[in-house]
Order: C-alpha cells, then sequence, then structure tokens
C-alpha cells in the first residue's frame, strides 16, 4: 500500500473540512424535510416524491424546508439518505416533468415517479 506522500493531504483535508461544516450547518441551522421510502426504489430504480395528499398541496408543492432529505431503506435496514436543495429538487422537476402517480394511503396522494439514474445525471 503506498501512502500519499505528494503533499496534497492538507488541501484535500481543508476541501473536506468545508462540506463537513455544510451538513453541520443542514442539521444546526436550516428546516429539513425527512422522507423515507422502503423497499420498492431498489427493485425499480425509481423514488417518488409526493406533491399533493387529499387533493391539498403537500410534500415538495409544501414544504417549507431548506433541504429534502430522501432515506432508502429495506424493510429496517436503512440502505443511505440522499439529501438535495430544495430548491434543486423543485428546479429538476419542474424542468423533466416525471411522470405522475397515485399512492400513500387510501391512494389518495400525488406522486412524481423519478429514476434514479437520470435523476443523478440531471443534476450533474
Amino acid at each position: 500500500m503506498k501512502l500519499n506522500n505528494d503533499k496534497r493531504f492538507d488541501i484535500d483535508l481543508s476541501y473536506g473540512q468545508v462540506f463537513e461544516r455544510k451538513v453541520a450547518d443542514m442539521l444546526q441551522n436550516s428546516k429539513i424535510e425527512v422522507k423515507t421510502e422502503r423497499n420498492m426504489w431498489h427493485k425499480t430504480g425509481n423514488i417518488v416524491i409526493e406533491f399533493e395528499s387529499r387533493g391539498r398541496p403537500s410534500g415538495i408543492a409544501s414544504t417549507e424546508a431548506e433541504y429534502w432529505f430522501h432515506n432508502l431503506a429495506v424493510g429496517k435496514d436503512h440502505i443511505m439518505t440522499l439529501v438535495f436543495p430544495t430548491k434543486i429538487l423543485r428546479d429538476y422537476i419542474a424542468k423533466n416533468h416525471p411522470r405522475m402517480i397515485r399512492g400513500g394511503d387510501d391512494m389518495t396522494s400525488r406522486l412524481y415517479l423519478i429514476n434514479l439514474q437520470d435523476l443523478v445525471t440531471m443534476l450533474v
């Protein structure tokens, strides 16, 4: 194993610390929305983002949060968390017009069906 001896460690460290502070700021000083999705996402490659429930704006359409945390789970196991500035997620939806489906309790919610690979590709 070869260690990094080219003196870039201090540059890499300071870059990493900038993002550590960003995460700490999100969690301590920002409004966040946390949603958890289980089971189907890993089979379909899609996530859903709610925008209406029982005829009223909800989820992404009504949140005042600055950041949207989207947990992905399989059964009781937390696999990962996607974190989006809410504005970026809203802009993605407005620009890409994802398919709308029904779901939730008694199928009373309207949801955007978003392919994870497309989402990541379009955001970069």
